[in-house]
């Protein structure tokens, strides 16, 4: 009971303080939630529906998920060229004239609130409301920004399946111009080197072969020929006479030729006529009959070599004749094979290179059929979206215009304003005790000296002294209960109205009553 009746007097020396900041608090209050104008809030709900043709059959090239699309059309939406348009055009703000652009902004963006919900297997909601003065505002503002996101979220649809499209287009085109210039480069690889290219190697092979076969046969027959010539000169020279005279009316060529057209007779009874071995055998006849022709053609009467027998001369004459011939076609074929050989050698390197060369090519090529088909798609996805069948953002409430003000609770804002008023007091009486340390009673003197007092005498006031300090009480009470209402309500009515002040603040905090 004493610590009741102690606590209680401590509460009646600090009412003053108590007062003022109770009643500031309260007046302040009572006058705003009395003096607020009516706010007409207006809501619509937005959803985003899923692509009119299915996915598997025809993908969209804009990708976004539904929650990012309205995260993106609320920030475009809130940018403050497009609140200062709105604001200015149809004056939503009270006392707008006298406000700046920063605050126009931040008080559309206060009377602005969106909130989208989304969930696995539910569709996803946004719901934006706007609140302003008249009824007609708050239904135009949210009507300006139906029509904003409506066109933003087709621009930013169109615009980014445009831009897909486009790079596609210009990566087939540079894919393309690359194959023609990779193309064009194992054209021209393949001109510069065509007797060397990996594509003919094995028919060079065989040709070198064949005409290294051809080289040994001459060099056989000059072998014969120079044999025979020797053994003519020998005889004769031991014997003077000339033996085996029989005219050879055949040419060592002649006799060849004569012997590969029997071996051509007997093949073709085995092969066809496409067999490689009939197409070598008619090859090597053909040059042999241009042989023999220009044989006969240069073959000269005479030896150089004359030995004064008629007929001696005659033999070795035709074997001179023969031996040139053959000599002739023996360097023929060796130039023939030097070739063969040289191209041969570098078929290997332009293996290599003509291999890089085309694997470059395949790469290219598997960009480039990539490219056409991602192309496609993205012809297909822009066809969508210029023909709105992809995913979309659709009214599901349209804005209304609202038929009564849904704002301010003015007794909430009055009772929640006084009870503000009464803790905040409280609070500041518990803050200048709770730094007051001067003892109070006997307690606090044991506790702050640590000593037991024998007695504690209090102070005694006179009677003057009491009634003199209840009047100072009484009407430092009576002028906070009556001066400070008073002043708030001057401020109000001669400065500035408390309820616009109110606005502006919660415009500033970004929130509504």
């Amino acid at each position: 009971m004493d610590n009741i009746r102690f606590y209680l007097s401590i509460f009646i020396r600090r009412l003053p303080y108590f007062l003022a900041v109770a009643t500031v608090v309260s007046a302040v209050s009572v006058i705003v939630a009395k003096t607020l104008p009516p706010a007409y809030v207006s809501q619509m709900r937005l959803i985003v529906e899923s692509p009119q043709i299915p996915t598997n059959l025809a993908p969209s090239t804009v990708a976004t998920p539904a929650l990012e699309q309205l995260q993106i059309v609320e920030q475009r939406l809130l940018t403050r060229p497009n609140l200062l348009d709105i604001a200015n055009r149809l004056k939503v703000m009270p006392d707008q004239d006298r406000m700046n652009p920063d605050q126009i902004v931040d008080g559309m963006r206060a009377r602005t609130q969106i909130r989208t919900s989304a969930g696995r297997g539910q569709a996803t909601l946004m719901q934006i409301s706007f609140e302003a003065i008249s009824a007609q505002n708050a239904a135009g503002v949210l009507n300006e920004y139906l029509t904003e996101i409506q066109q933003e979220d087709v621009e930013y649809r169109k615009g980014r399946a445009i831009q897909t499209l486009e790079f596609f287009e210009q990566e087939v085109d540079r894919l393309s111009d690359a194959l023609e210039k990779r193309s064009a480069a194992i054209l021209t690889f393949k001109q510069n080197n065509s007797d060397a290219l990996p594509a003919s190697l094995p028919f060079r092979e065989t040709q070198q072969a064949a005409l290294q076969t051809n080289l040994e046969q001459i060099d056989r027959q000059i072998f014969s020929l120079e044999s025979q010539r020797e053994k003519l000169m020998e005889v004769y020279n031991s014997t003077g006479q000339v033996v085996g005279t029989a005219n050879q009316n055949l040419s060592p060529a002649e006799q060849q030729l004569q012997q590969l057209r029997a071996q051509l007779n007997n093949d073709l009874v085995v092969y066809s006529e496409t067999n490689p071995r009939i197409k070598l055998l008619r090859a090597r006849i053909a040059s042999l009959e241009e042989s023999v022709a220009a044989q006969q053609a240069a073959q000269p009467t005479q030896s150089n070599t004359q030995t004064g027998n008629s007929a001696l001369d005659i033999q070795l004459a035709q074997l001179d004749a023969q031996l040139i011939t053959l000599k002739d076609q023996k360097k023929t074929l060796e130039e023939r094979i030097a070739k063969l050989t040289d191209s041969i050698q570098r078929t290997p390197a332009n293996a290599v290179t003509l291999d890089d060369l085309q694997r470059d090519y395949d790469n290219i090529q598997a960009q480039y059929n990539t490219a056409v088909a991602r192309l496609s798609a993205a012809s297909t996805g822009e066809r969508i979206e210029v023909m709105s069948r992809g995913q979309r953002i659709s009214v599901v409430e349209q804005p209304a215009v609202p038929s009564a003000p849904t704002k301010p609770n003015r007794m909430l804002i009055a009772g929640g304003g006084t009870a503000f008023g009464i803790l905040l007091g409280l609070a500041l009486v518990l803050l200048l005790e709770f730094l007051n340390r001067t003892p109070r009673r006997p307690e606090d003197l044991i506790n702050k000296l640590e000593v037991w007092p024998i007695a504690t005498i209090p102070y005694v006031q006179t009677r003057s002294e009491v009634m003199v300090r209840r009047i100072r009480r009484l009407l430092l009470v009576a002028v906070i209960l009556v001066g400070i209402p008073a002043a708030v309500w001057a401020v109000h009515t001669y400065y500035q109205p408390l309820d616009l002040i109110a606005d502006r603040v919660m415009d500033k905090l970004g929130m509504r009553w």
